[in-house]
């Protein structure tokens, strides 16, 4: 404030939500963090629901759901190497098959069995951003926005679509469950469509295409001119 920003975009989780009691999730939904980091989160946002109450501070919480995807130029991307992320794994296993997946879990009353999440496109996450800006700026009031496609996609569902972009089969074991793992998780993001006129625009499929493309792009570059000729 004593810089002169009154507008602030801040990006949140659903992970806020915790487990959640019904899906798709809902911006009223109970605020139940499982994690320091989610903790974090719905710290951030209840600090920025007061200042919007006693200061001219307005803000947009946007709480992502799994954000995925690479830019379609294929100029920025997720680095695989400290990351715990499903699509950037899986593109490290079926790219280096140095090291097989990891599957926490097939027996979740899911249709197959894996847990299910709403994966969203990085592109529409900026488009999100940018909206959000615009409604500030505008004279919008402060106000948290689930930012996710509506849509959930098991992770087996999500190594179908790396093999198909790959042309081959992702390396994958079945371990136990992890502990803490939501079975299903999905946004009911009708209200960043009704206040900011948002609705995201890619699915699975663009997802796991431009992540492919990038990693694909950065191993290439990787390997020495003579393996790339051969």
């Amino acid at each position: 404030l004593a810089a002169g920003v009154h507008d602030v975009v801040f990006s949140s989780s659903c992970s806020v939500n915790g487990t959640p009691a019904a899906v798709p999730v809902s911006e009223d939904a109970p605020i139940h963090p499982e994690s320091v980091y989610a903790e974090s989160k719905a710290m951030v946002e209840r600090i920025l629901h007061w200042c919007g109450q006693t200061t001219p501070l307005r803000s947009v919480a946007l709480r992502y759901f799994n954000a995925a995807g690479a830019s379609f130029d294929a100029r920025i991307g997720e680095d695989w190497t400290y990351s715990q992320n499903l699509v950037p794994l899986a593109m490290k296993a079926v790219l280096l098959k140095d090291r097989r997946l990891k599957v926490f879990g097939n027996d979740y009353d899911t249709p197959d069995g894996t847990c299910i999440r709403d994966y969203i496109h990085v592109d529409d996450l900026a488009d999100a951003h940018v909206r959000a800006l615009d409604y500030l700026g505008s004279g919008g009031d402060t106000t948290v926005l689930n930012i996710g496609t509506g849509v959930g996609s098991s992770v087996l569902e999500v190594l179908e679509a790396t093999a198909r972009a790959a042309g081959e089969d992702v390396p994958h074991d079945i371990m136990d469950r992890r502990p803490g793992d939501p079975v299903i998780t999905y946004a009911d993001a009708s209200l960043a469509n009704a206040t900011l006129g948002w609705r995201a625009r890619y699915g699975l499929i663009e997802i796991i295409d431009s992540a492919y493309a990038w990693h694909r792009q950065q191993v290439d570059r990787s390997l020495p001119r003579e393996s790339q000729e051969s």
